[in-house]
């Protein structure tokens, strides 16, 4: 089949056979978030924490074919606490990512504003989740400037009288070999953002456990392809990287397993379409 059968297009069905279909090196991005182990038992198939990376790894390897050779692939996960301490699925799955190929590049992190409250014996509530950069190659397509953030008022203060030692490259106090140049960032309005992305969960959705803000695949999509470059969310869910992708004229293609869900994402897409 060629890619064109499934630009613009949710696809019902099982990832593991739907990924067999799609041709190689045909997508720019893929951004996406899987069932976490042992989570939403009602709504999904769970699969055992100590199954998982068993059970994605030949998600992965398909997911490695199907990518562009400058492509880049965004896992948004999350690892669970059982028995008093963290456990391991993510590193592990991580680690065997690196022996299929993948270059592990960065790790953004999601800090969900308005996480729910909560207390546990031993740890605080949890209010970020991982979005994992995997690469096949060194060089890849990515569009810093896109994503760039005013500077703040902050430099009205700080950059209003610069001395002499501004005005120059010095040392670090911390002696990392790292110093900065203060007076480079006058007259600009823009700073390149952190790898910490500020954003709450999403509340418009109320028919879908899991959904992640439309504002989470739309800065990676910003931030890694160009308008009309082709991104994948093999779990798409309720639709939401593809209603980013309408927003940002981009193309999408989407698989989702629950009929549900894959009922609601078409419903919402035809409704982001008549919006635009």
């Amino acid at each position: 089949m060629r890619i064109n059968d499934f630009i613009n297009k949710i696809i019902y069905g099982d990832i593991k056979e739907k990924l067999l279909q799609i041709p190689s090196n045909s997508v720019d991005l893929i951004v996406t978030s899987p069932p976490y182990a042992d989570k939403r038992k009602i709504i999904y198939n769970t699969i055992p924490a100590e199954k998982y990376v068993e059970w994605f790894m030949p998600i992965t390897d398909e997911l490695k074919r199907i990518l562009n050779e400058n492509g880049s692939f965004i896992l948004n996960i999350k690892e669970k606490a059982e028995n008093g301490e963290r456990h391991t699925y993510v590193l592990e799955l991580i680690l065997e990512m690196k022996k299929q190929g993948w270059l592990w590049v960065e790790e953004y992190i999601w800090h969900k504003k308005n996480c729910y409250p909560g207390k546990w014996p031993n740890r605080f509530r949890d209010a970020w989740e991982r979005c994992l950069h995997f690469t096949k190659q060194k060089k890849f397509k990515m569009f810093q400037e896109s994503v760039m953030i005013p500077i703040g008022d902050w430099v009205e203060e700080r950059l209003k009288n610069l001395s002499e030692r501004d005005k120059m490259r010095f040392e670090s106090r911390s002696k990392s070999g790292f110093g900065k140049n203060i007076s480079n960032w006058l007259n600009r309005d823009k700073v390149y953002p952190t790898n910490v992305l500020h954003l709450a969960t999403e509340c418009s959705n109320k028919n879908h456990s899991a959904t992640f803000p439309v504002a989470l695949p739309c800065w990676f999509i910003k931030l890694f392809t160009e308008e009309g470059d082709v991104v994948l969310d093999p779990f798409i869910g309720s639709g939401t990287t593809a209603i980013a992708c309408l927003q940002l004229n981009r193309k999408y293609i989407g698989i989702e397993i629950k009929e549900e869900y894959y009922k609601l994402a078409i419903e919402r897409i035809k409704n982001t379409q008549h919006e635009l």
